[in-house]
């Protein structure tokens, strides 16, 4: 055996046992801090080894495993990162619709399985191949994947070109929603991107239709980063998803000052459907001193009105803790993809620092009873002082 079969043999066993290793329920794991102690708060349980990072993509897709053409076993194509993964159910596999982000920062999707949906996940053979828009995108991420009862699957993603008004900023951008439908996650039709009067980022596609429509929570705003004028997560309906245009838009989740969500707020997956309302993942963005802090919340919406708010826990669901803290952007928890089981358990796919994904479980009748039993935020502190006096009264008492 040559050195270079040598080596190549190694990084196929090192790959394998990444791909095999067994996932386990979260207590503490090492970190760049040292150990560290995962938060039990009975509402979901998070899993030590995040399910996909970059070190999960198919060998064949960053080696030449041609010796004479590459004959130091280099990386021909480097990855960075892997996040931001749309989620669905699929043939009783557990898929992910994975943003994968070159070193080149060009992402693309990917879709990986797993048998359990807590570890074992295996890139298909090759990434998705989506069509271009009449206007090519120069990079798209962050699908929200949507089985919706129209019979298709659809794909809500962003879709990033250059601000042509703005030729001498290079970091200038515009985002619209692209949109993709496909019956087998793997040959996608592109759709023209959703028209709007404003840009628009995490636009979510309501699973069932609504007045015979379909339903889209989108998110407004300004600026390829600041929302400007965008109140928070919209709502509005569309006659022909093939030709999808926004003509009237409600806010139905507001930003707040002093908040989680004070600088934006975005939908997450598309809502769970539950005897007691529609279970909403979201995220919220904060400024602080370090940079933005993206984190996860929750709210509920009423079965006959997807607009109307009945439940909303107060403060964050899910933030990064530990090593989840570091990556390419620090501090960063988002999620566009959950998966809710016939027995009721929930599969939370959520993203960390920009950089891998984790999983967290739950069950229907846990998040319910989270967002209809945590008190709201009062949006002062004398609010918030309140709420835990009455807290502790009540356990005083007990």
């Amino acid at each position: 055996m040559t050195l270079f079969e040598q080596k190549a043999k190694a990084l196929r066993q090192q790959h394998e046992e990444l791909l095999t290793r067994k996932n386990e329920l979260a207590t503490t794991a090492d970190s760049f801090f040292g150990t560290f102690r995962f938060s039990q708060n009975g509402i979901y349980e998070k899993y030590r080894y995040p399910v996909l990072t970059a070190e999960h993509i198919p060998l064949e897709w960053k080696y030449d495993f041609n010796e004479q053409d590459n004959p130091y076993l280099m990386q021909r194509i480097m990855m960075n990162a892997v996040f931001n993964a749309g989620a669905i159910k699929w043939n009783g596999r557990y898929l992910l619709i994975c943003r994968v982000e070159g070193a080149d920062r060009k992402s693309f999707f990917a879709v990986a399985e797993s048998p359990n949906g807590i570890d074992n996940f295996r890139f298909w053979e090759e990434p998705v191949t989506m069509p271009d828009d009449v206007i090519p995108a120069t990079n798209i991420y962050d699908m929200r994947v949507t089985q919706h009862e129209d019979g298709w699957i659809y794909g809500v993603f962003c879709a990033e070109r250059h601000d042509d008004s703005q030729p001498g900023n290079l970091s200038a951008a515009t985002a619209t929603a692209g949109i993709a439908r496909t019956k087998d996650l793997k040959i996608w039709e592109r759709l023209p991107d959703l028209k709007s009067d404003s840009q628009q980022r995490n636009v979510v596609l309501h699973p069932e239709f609504v007045d015979g429509k379909y339903a889209f929570y989108t998110r407004p705003q300004d600026g390829f980063i600041e929302t400007g004028s965008g109140g928070g997560i919209g709502w509005a309906l569309v006659d022909d998803i093939t030709h999808a245009e926004i003509k009237e838009e409600k806010i139905i989740n507001e930003r707040n000052y002093h908040t989680i969500t004070e600088v934006k707020n975005g939908e997450g997956p598309h809502p769970i459907k539950t005897p007691k309302g529609w279970l909403h993942l979201a995220h919220g963005v904060r400024a602080t001193a370090d940079g933005l802090r993206y984190v996860l919340y929750m709210y509920m919406t009423a079965l006959d009105n997807p607009t109307k708010v009945i439940a909303r826990p107060g403060g964050y669901f899910l933030v990064p803790e530990g090593y989840e803290y570091l990556g390419d952007v620090m501090n960063v928890a988002f999620a566009n993809g959950w998966i809710a089981d016939d027995d009721g358990k929930v599969f939370i796919y959520y993203a960390t620092a920009d950089t891998r994904m984790h999983v967290a479980t739950s069950t229907i009748n846990r998040l319910t009873d989270y967002c209809m039993n945590t008190p709201e935020d009062g949006l002062t502190t004398s609010a918030s002082v309140e709420t835990v006096k009455k807290l502790i009264a009540k356990n005083r008492h007990l």
